[in-house]
């Protein structure tokens, strides 16, 4: 069995950060891409950050310059650093990721049960 589980969303006030982190457990032999979405209410899940495999990362239009996505290996942890949050972040946060539990199985997606980040006045 493969977990992620999320944590660090919160009511932060415009211009205001927040780091989520997302730490993967269970009987994993390869974490491959790591990443965020977000769904607001009423909209479409959407992508807001990657991590691949191999450390290259890659940014929503919306999100650039704000957001920086983060990983550490040796803690099964990915991070989502956010600053100069506006209202217009307001979502829950999902991590997925692509992960193989055997070197002799192809790596599969998993989902995080989501964090709500509320960016209000």
């Amino acid at each position: 069995q493969v977990q992620l589980v999320e944590s660090g969303g919160d009511l932060v006030q415009p211009g205001g950060s927040l780091r989520l982190s997302c730490t993967a457990s269970g009987s994993i032999f390869s974490l491959n891409a790591m990443n965020w979405y977000r769904q607001a209410p009423g909209k479409e899940r959407e992508s807001v950050a990657t991590s691949t495999g191999d450390g290259k990362t890659n940014y929503a239009d919306a999100v650039k310059g704000r957001f920086t996505i983060s990983r550490d290996n040796a803690k099964k942890t990915v991070y989502l650093q956010m600053n100069s949050l506006k209202p217009e972040d307001t979502a829950v946060y999902y991590c997925n990721a692509n992960i193989q539990t055997s070197p002799y199985r192809r790596g599969v997606g998993y989902w995080g049960q989501g964090t709500q980040v509320t960016v209000s006045s």
